[in-house]
């Protein structure tokens, strides 16, 4: 399975070659050439070939993902027909909604590959639980922004109001069976402090990163969702702290003029891992 930072997961369409030559050289955690929404009807096959090309010439610098169409449409299953024996590291299915689509999803990827479901329907809502239970390829929850806001019915608006209790079920249900989980899209591209602000939103719900439309939100990205130098210093405070003999068969001890328990050392090592992957990884 697929594992890795995920700070940053740049959608792109696969049907345009300086987009897939331009990716490269990013410093995006994983690209994704996209088959589905950013590619027309009648370009559904080019984008195809395109993609399968790239992925088999390699040579990128992120991790390489393909977002294929669902399978209820016209091209989702030429679509994992032309990618089987492909080295694709992660597919992205889109509108995956119970834990059937996850089951059909699994048992057509080509060996080796992740799955990464996108929850963009009210019925996915209802259903996260049963999609992240199924054994097999999943690793990651992708939150669908646009689409689940169409389907809801509500408003887009800055702070995401309407969209607060589906980011944290999202992000439960991810965490309840192990997986990565990976907010949603900022469409404005000219606010970059709208988008730096959303970015801190997700982190805060728990999202181990962003999805993007443009490359220059990856810098943005990327430093929201490593650990600030206030946290690791904190962090490295309580590994110490509960290193020490004094400490040994204490299920909590005081630091800095606080309680903390032996769940805060594991998020404490937890963090000081994260911080440890995006050091060895280009901003």
């Amino acid at each position: 399975m697929t594992e890795g930072l995920v700070r940053s997961v740049l959608f792109m369409p696969a049907s345009n070659p300086r987009a897939i030559d331009k990716a490269r050289t990013l410093t995006c955690d994983v690209a994704v050439f996209d088959l589905e929404d950013s590619v027309a009807p009648d370009m559904k096959a080019e984008a195809r070939a395109a993609a399968v090309e790239a992925v088999r010439g390699g040579g990128f610098g992120p991790r390489l993902a393909v977002r294929v169409n669902a399978l209820d449409t016209p091209w989702g299953s030429d679509d994992l027909d032309a990618l089987a024996g492909t080295p694709v590291e992660i597919i992205v299915a889109p509108k995956v909604e119970d834990a059937r689509d996850v089951a059909e999803l699994g048992s057509r990827l080509p060996t080796g590959t992740a799955l990464w479901a996108m929850i963009e329907t009210p019925r996915a809502l209802f259903n996260l639980d049963a999609l992240c239970g199924v054994d097999g390829a999943l690793t990651a929850l992708m939150f669908g922004t646009n689409d689940l806001t169409a389907a809801l019915g509500c408003q887009s608006v800055p702070d995401r109001e309407p969209l607060k209790p589906w980011l944290a079920a999202t992000v439960a249900a991810a965490r309840a069976h192990g997986l990565q989980v990976v907010d949603g899209v900022f469409n404005r591209l000219n606010d970059a402090v709208g988008f730096a602000g959303e970015c801190d939103q997700g982190r805060l719900y728990g999202f181990d990163g962003k999805s993007l439309i443009h490359p220059g939100q990856i810098a943005i990205a990327n430093a929201t969702f490593c650990p600030t130098d206030d946290e690791v210093a904190h962090a490295m405070t309580l590994v110490a702290a509960f290193a020490d003999p004094a400490a040994v068969g204490r299920g909590a001890i005081r630091v800095g003029g606080g309680m903390v328990e032996r769940l805060h050392l594991t998020a404490a090592e937890a963090l000081l891992r994260r911080h440890d992957a995006c050091s060895r990884t280009p901003d």
